[in-house]
Parts: C-alpha cells; structure tokens; sequence
C-alpha cells in the first residue's frame, strides 16, 4: 500500500506548479482558487480567490468554475493539498490548472499582496447554511444579499410574504411603505400582523416582525402615502422594488419613478383566485405602460375589499416576487422580465405570455418625451379607499 509521500510524489508528478513570482504575474487574469478551510481562508487570502474548502471541491467547483478553459492557480497553506486539489481538477477536465508551490504561507512571507476577506460569522454561517450549499449563492452571494436593498410598496398580502422570506433570505436592508393600521379584517391574508397588532400602524408591526424574524436585517419605514412628492426620494438607493400595491394612480407613479431611477420592479397582482407576477426591468423589456397603456373603468377593476380573495393566493404570488427579486439581486437565472407569469388557482396551472416593449410607449418607447413624475389619481378615478391601497 502506497504511505502519503508515495501519492503526494504521484500527485506532483502528474500537475504543474508555479512559484509565487510566477503567480503574482498572472493575479487578475488567471483564477486563483483557495483550497484551505474556512478557519484559515478568514485569516487572510490571495485577493479575488475563490473559497472551495479541499473537502468540498469535488461537489462545488463545477457549479462555482464552469468554464473549463479559465487559467487556474490553486493554492493551500504550504502546496500539499493544492497538489491533490490540482490533480483532481485536470481529473474534471479543467484544462489549465497550476499548484502554487509554497502555498499561500509562502506567498505571504515574500510580502506578495494579500488580504483578510470578509467573512459570515459564525451565527450567520449556520443561519444561511442552506444557501451556503447552492454553489450558485455560496458566500459570495450570500453577501450580496446582506449587502443589498429592496423596498416593500405595502404591508398587506402581497407584502408580507414577500418581506418574510427576503428577510429570512438575509437581505440586509428591507424598506416598507404603508400609510395604514392593522386591521382585523387583514389577517385573513396579510401574514406580517397579528391579533395583539390590531390598531398599530403597519410599518410599525412589519417592522417588529421582520426584526424578530432576522436580527441581520434593517428595517426602514415609511408611514406616508407614496406621491409624485416622494416617489423619487423614497425609491432612491433600493436595488430592487416590490410592488404590492392594487391600484393604477400608484402603479403608473411608481412605472415612472423606476424608470427614472433605472430600478427594476417586481410586480404581483390579485383577483379573488387569480394572480399575476412580471418584472419591469428599465428599458430592458417592457415597463407598467406597455403592459396597462390605459386604466380599465373602475367597475371592471374592482378592489380585493370589493370583489374579495382566497387568503393564501397573496402568499403564493408575494413568495414568487420575493423569489424574483432575489434572483434580480444575485443575477441568477432567468427573470420574468418580458413575461407574465399568470397562476388560477382553481385549475391549479401556470401559464407564462410573452411581453413586448411597445415603440409607442410614452414612458420608455425610443420616442417618449421627458418623464415628468405626477400624480394619477384624477386619469384612473381610484376607488375611496386606494391611495394607495394593498392586497
């Protein structure tokens, strides 16, 4: 039987190494890739490495390095495990693979550039393990989350799902806009409030809900009613906007708003069994006008308090736009910009249609005039109760 040095030698014999002076001629075009485990990654590393403890290689690196051809040097602490690692990444096909000779002790002891990288804590680490696992969020993208900024149009139906799940997704800062008090009547579908709740301004109890739920999440509210007064200041610095509302005057506002301020928006809708989801991502596919150009009658868009709806349809549509807006936010597959996503719940089916940008369009079209941000109200003849009302 072969003792460790016999397959260390075999492993050395079939890769290729490098020197740290070699390496340090290829940081930034090559992808140098961190072997070690997390305790000794969080010391300190080479700066734009890829974390993949030696452990776990086999399992993650494909989806964390699909590109086969990408030049990569791979490093441990001292060249032993990076010899094995390199070995197993020509086994996966990886067609340019090098093994830092030295490691990343010997990187830092000639004085070459290196850096503490940000870590999870520990707490976090098990808070988000799951997501950890997914090669397609990982740490990386885990911190994007942390980092990142979404912004809550409502504390109702549509609101409350999503907001719980981005929350407990670790998105760092959640924005809620509400002008209203909790009522008893909400509770059949808006998940945030509770009975001991009942009379307490919404974004007040969103807010205690959300910060019990994650003590990694900020909370910042907005008890006022969202006018071509505020649009602008309220949307500003949020990647991502989540529109729970259930009226023209502020869909058409804030359509307005978002193309200004370039902020993709995630859109939901509800009719007693029906729901809608779509993206409007700022002149990347079609805005709120190209898909409403104009407010149908008031009678043939009745609100929920008029025309009703089955409680759980809002968690279903508010979980699928909070599921957008974490893809928006870590760029991953694909969003539903350019396509409604349309779900009845008595078939129990999903369908998707198509959308296209009109030319015409007076918002976004290639011959829109200067947007100017005004109020609706007067053109879509809301119903008392929507300015703004929520699912």
């Amino acid at each position: 039987m072969p003792v460790f040095r016999e397959l260390f030698n075999q492993a050395r014999a079939q890769i290729r190494e490098i020197d740290a002076a070699g390496a340090e001629e290829v940081l930034g075009s090559a992808l140098f890739l961190d072997v070690r485990e997390p305790d000794e990654y969080e010391q300190g590393a080479i700066p734009g490495s890829v974390h993949i403890p030696r452990g776990n290689l086999e399992l993650q690196v494909e989806g964390r390095v699909p590109d086969r051809s990408v030049p990569i040097v791979v490093y441990c602490a001292g060249g032993v495990r990076s010899a094995f690692a390199a070995k197993t990444l020509a086994e996966l096909g990886y067609e340019d693979v090098t093994s830092l000779a030295g490691g990343f002790n010997g990187w830092k002891d000639a004085g070459r550039p290196w850096a503490v990288p940000r870590a999870l804590s520990a707490d976090q680490r098990n808070r988000y393990q799951r997501h950890l696992l997914l090669p397609e969020v990982g740490e990386a993208g885990q911190q994007k989350l942390l980092d990142a900024k979404v912004l809550l149009l409502g504390a109702g139906g549509l609101g409350s799902p999503a907001a719980l799940y981005l929350a407990a997704a670790g998105v760092g800062t959640l924005g809620v806009v509400d002008m209203d008090v909790v009522d008893a009547s909400n509770l059949q579908r808006q998940v945030l409030h509770n009975m001991d709740r009942i009379g307490l301004r919404k974004v007040d109890s969103a807010r205690q809900t959300l910060e019990a739920l994650n003590p990694d999440v900020r909370v910042v509210t907005y008890d006022t009613r969202l006018g071509a007064d505020n649009v602008l200041d309220v949307i500003s610095g949020y990647d991502v906007v989540v529109d729970g509302t259930d009226n023209f005057p502020t869909r058409y506002l804030l359509n307005d708003a978002a193309l200004l301020a370039r902020v993709p928006v995630v859109h939901g809708s509800i009719f007693r069994f029906e729901g809608q989801v779509t993206v409007f991502a700022p002149y990347d596919g079609p805005c709120y006008r190209c898909f409403v150009p104009e407010p149908p009658p008031p009678e043939l868009a009745p609100s929920c308090s008029e025309a009703g709806v089955l409680g759980v349809l809002p968690g279903i549509i508010g979980s699928l736009q909070a599921m957008e807006a974490i893809k928006i936010l870590l760029g991953l597959g694909d969003t539903l910009a350019g396509r409604l996503l349309a779900y009845d719940a008595l078939e129990a089916t999903f369908r998707t249609f198509r959308m296209q940008r009109d030319p015409a369009c007076p918002a976004c079209g290639p011959d829109a005039g200067e947007l100017v941000i005004a109020e609706y109200d007067q053109f879509c003849m809301p119903h008392p109760k929507e300015a703004p009302a929520l699912a």
